[in-house]
């Protein structure tokens, strides 16, 4: 079953493709994370075992706290990631990209219960199959995503002019055209870019050449939050 993709919107009006992961580099990160934690438990017992009544009660708390609390850990603590997860690239958000906190980590976790049921995450692997964008139960409930981390996607920078603010509302579709104009003026030539500035002169005031375009970058400047 092939991966999806998901266009989210940033508060600066920039929109990021998230590529969720589907059922197979899911189930591989589980099995590094499980094998993980099984190692640390085995080592663990030839200490705690050897305390009698004593090392087993600690051992049980260690397993329980491994069972419940490793995800969430390295989710809220680790940029989204367990050891399993990274290793795999993959990372937890949530579902409008945003990093992932304790609500939506605990949740997403606890309901592991009922995507294990009944047995073997039966439940968990059908709700991934059939859902556009491979969520299990715990992720529909807790809002959030397992997406592929993209290591060298970076925001497009937007050459920093003075902001100007525009004299007149505009939609959000003229709003993400002025943003994506001035994130690929590195990318496209002079001439180019003012010849896209003539094509809305309401924006660009009428201004020619090197004016209209500068003015065009000032207004996305203006857009994502800058000010002087």
């Amino acid at each position: 079953m092939l991966d999806t993709v998901r266009s989210v919107t940033t508060p600066e009006l920039i929109e990021v493709q998230l590529h969720p992961a589907g059922l197979l580099p899911r189930s591989l990160a589980w099995l590094v994370d499980a094998g993980i934690r099984l190692g640390i438990i085995i080592m663990a017992s030839q200490i705690l075992l050897i305390l009698g009544n004593f090392g087993q009660g600690i051992l049980l708390l260690l397993y329980f706290g491994l069972e419940w609390f490793y995800p969430v850990l390295f989710e809220v603590l680790g940029s989204g990631a367990s050891p399993g997860k990274r290793a795999l690239g993959l990372t937890v958000v949530n579902a409008d990209g945003t990093p992932v906190g304790w609500g939506p980590s605990l949740t997403r976790n606890l309901l592991r219960t009922a995507d294990f049921l009944p047995f073997l995450y039966a439940i968990g692997i059908i709700s991934i199959l059939f859902d556009k964008e491979f969520r299990r139960l715990g992720d529909i409930v807790g809002g959030t995503l397992v997406i592929y981390r993209d290591p060298t996607g970076k925001l497009p920078a937007i050459a920093q002019l003075d902001p100007i603010a525009p004299n007149l509302p505009l939609d959000r579709a003229t709003q993400r055209a002025l943003v994506a104009y001035a994130e690929r003026a590195a990318l496209l030539t002079t001439a180019r870019l003012e010849e896209l500035a003539s094509l809305v002169p309401h924006l660009a005031r009428s201004e020619s050449g090197p004016q209209g375009m500068a003015r065009l970058i000032g207004l996305a400047n203006y857009l994502i939050g800058r000010r002087t």
